[in-house]
């Protein structure tokens, strides 16, 4: 049985258990619901939650420890000859799940003969008598002691998902039969109900914290690994960026890091002056007609797939430049070879963070109490007096967070950068050369077919890590900001 359909049996399951406890707590009191502890749907939900929840967490448990443990199961099978050199278990691995697979396909489709099917139904061990059909049906040459261990990991499977099915109904039908003996005018169904959703909602809360905590650790081990590979010193102090598949590779993160402060300055530069100065405009000038209308059509620039702004910015952005500063240009300056550069970059994605700016700093703006604009204008202050003296500072922290979500967002964007800016890792004060960022590095260092245990692909981690301190530094600073510029209103 499919989990999808193992699922809708639960949840059928928990909509009989509304309806039977809901039923039993009104008849219980003849119909009067005034002689209830609580509302009778309360019961229904207290009886629902108790057959639903424990069946879930049942399914997901199972789910993730079968997937182990038949994993580990059958990787014993598999003997030392049928490892090839160079190969890995891992890697067997995923070959005895796609003959499986296989395998399942061409009985579902009648692919194999009644003989081979009976065979792997009953586990037979006659395996080279059914490796010419099965060879057939998949496509290809199948090694028995594979096709054994595809075979096992079958047969493990579909037991499993038996005892699953068995389990989960069984959990679910007690559930139902504990919340329906439990249903009784007295029984505080709502405080059940609402300690319920209180679990619920500290485990949707420990959701992020854990998934945090697992990319974190996931960074920091294969950091670890990589490290014991190539010299941190090299990695941290070397100014060339020069990797290769084939050994020498130089993996200095010094010119990367240039690149990516760089380009993501010149996008501050253009998104922080014009976000502010509109969200200022929108909040304390605009009518409320033209708020209504200028507010969402800048909202829309948030919605523009980044891959469109990268094309925009190899496109047009960058030819326009190379006009204006490139050889024979307006101004007659040769600052620009082509249309890739840190200025094309850092133009575009300052477009593409004008809305971030704005529409939090805006709705900052406006949550600063009208008092404190009453109040300076009573004492004499103009509107603008007011908004540099008053509302600023009152907005001054979210405004620095805006500014941070900003950052944050520049620092990790990729594709207007691998369109916009090159590939070049080089250091230099020119805005109009072409460079590259650490985010477009950590995807080129994964792509293709190279040794995931080399230093050459395990570098992208020690690149994403640099890329996590750099941000939690870059939020420590900001916070020491925030706490020493916030006013307290009352």
């Amino acid at each position: 049985m499919s989990g999808i359909v193992l699922l809708l049996i639960v949840l059928g399951l928990g909509a009989l258990a509304f309806i039977l406890a809901r039923g039993k707590a009104l008849s219980s009191v003849g119909g009067d619901q005034r002689a209830l502890h609580s509302r009778p749907h309360y019961y229904g939900f207290s009886a629902s939650i108790l057959t639903i929840a424990p069946a879930l967490a049942l399914m997901v448990v199972w789910g993730l420890g079968q997937s182990t443990l038949v994993q580990s199961s059958v990787a014993e099978l598999i003997p030392a000859t049928a490892i090839a050199e160079g190969q890995t278990v891992g890697l067997l691995m995923g070959d005895v799940q796609r003959i499986a697979n296989g395998l399942d396909t061409a009985v579902a489709e009648g692919a194999l003969s009644s003989d081979a099917a009976a065979a792997l139904s009953t586990g037979t061990d006659d395996i080279r008598g059914i490796l010419g059909s099965v060879g057939v049906a998949l496509g290809a040459d199948v090694d028995p002691a594979i096709l054994k261990a595809a075979q096992s990991y079958r047969a493990m499977q579909s037991s499993g998902a038996t005892l699953r099915m068995v389990a989960v109904i069984g959990v679910a039908l007690l559930g139902l039969a504990y919340g329906f003996t439990q249903t009784s005018a007295t029984y505080r169904a709502r405080n059940s109900v609402e300690r319920s959703m209180r679990w619920t909602l500290i485990a949707a809360a420990s959701v992020a914290v854990f998934t945090t905590l697992g990319i974190v650790f996931s960074v920091i081990f294969n950091t670890i690994e990589f490290f014991q590979l190539y010299p941190a010193k090299d990695f941290f102090l070397s100014l060339t960026w020069s990797p290769s598949f084939g050994g020498g590779s130089e993996l200095g993160v010094f010119p990367l890091l240039w690149g990516t402060l760089y380009i993501s300055l010149i996008a501050l530069m253009v998104a922080v002056p014009t976000g502010l100065f509109s969200a200022i405009y929108l909040s304390e000038y605009a009518s409320p007609k033209v708020r209504a209308f200028a507010k969402p059509l800048l909202e829309v620039l948030a919605g523009i797939p980044t891959i469109v702004y990268g094309l925009f910015a190899l496109l047009t952005v960058g030819p326009l430049l190379v006009n204006v500063f490139g050889d024979g240009g307006l101004l007659g300056v040769n600052w620009m070879q082509g249309g890739t550069a840190v200025m094309t970059a850092g133009l575009v994605m300052g477009i593409m963070l004008i809305p971030f700016v704005s529409s939090l700093s805006d709705d900052i703006i406006n949550a600063v109490p009208q008092a404190l604009r009453d109040g300076s204008l009573g004492l004499g202050a103009t509107p603008s007096e007011t908004i540099r003296q008053v509302v600023i500072p009152a907005a001054l922290p979210g405004i620095v967070g805006a500014i941070l979500l900003a950052a944050s967002r520049a620092i990790g964007e990729t594709m207007i950068v691998v369109l916009g800016a090159g590939a070049a890792a080089r250091l230099s004060m020119n805005p109009f050369d072409a460079m590259t960022t650490v985010t477009a590095k950590i995807v080129s260092q994964l792509t293709g077919d190279a040794d995931f245990a080399s230093p050459e692909a395990l570098v992208a981690f020690a690149l994403a890590m640099t890329l996590f301190v750099i941000t939690l530094g870059l939020n420590v600073i900001a916070l020491g900001i925030v706490r020493k510029y916030r006013e307290q209103y009352e």
